[in-house]
């Protein structure tokens, strides 16, 4: 049985888009909201994620607070969260942080990586380096996770997509 693959999530960007998705930026006041881009959260997209069949897992600067402050507003159980190392290398060849200590993490499962800061150098050393599937979707920040973006992901967990 193949495993299931998991789907690092980042929050600001897919889910916390730049500009509101409701046309407007009106929040309720900081005091009643928190964080007023949290407005910006699409309570549908909990639903949507959920529904892929993957194993969700939070890849963000978030880390614990998204399983406190985003999941409840999503409707999302608590997940795992990637604990970033304490590593002030910077990466080589234009790769984004994340990258090589995703694909560590994945320890050779399939994965579809949701990010807004991902580029084909990250996709070309996943591919190189990472021995298991994988999906690396960039997600336009200013309008967040997107029915195409779901599409997208669903195709590649069928099979349709091949890496």
């Amino acid at each position: 049985m193949a495993p299931v693959p998991l789907i690092f999530l980042d929050v600001d960007g897919p889910l916390i888009p730049f500009t509101s998705r409701r046309g407007d930026d009106a929040a309720g006041s900081p005091a009643e909201v928190g964080n007023p881009l949290l407005d910006r959260l699409d309570p549908e997209d909990g639903r949507r994620l959920c529904a892929l069949g993957g194993r969700l897992v939070w890849a963000t600067t978030w880390m614990a607070d998204a399983n406190e402050v985003i999941s409840p507003r999503l409707g999302l159980p608590q997940l795992p969260v990637v604990e970033w190392p304490d590593d002030d290398e910077a990466p080589v060849g234009g790769l984004h942080w994340k990258t090589a200590f995703l694909v560590q993490w994945a320890a050779g499962r399939p994965f579809v990586w949701l990010d807004d800061e991902v580029t084909d150098a990250d996709q070309r050393w996943i591919l190189a380096h990472h021995p298991g599937r994988a999906l690396v979707h960039r997600v336009d920040p200013h309008v967040g996770l997107t029915e195409t973006d779901f599409s997208v992901v669903r195709r590649w967990l069928e099979g349709a997509d091949s890496r």
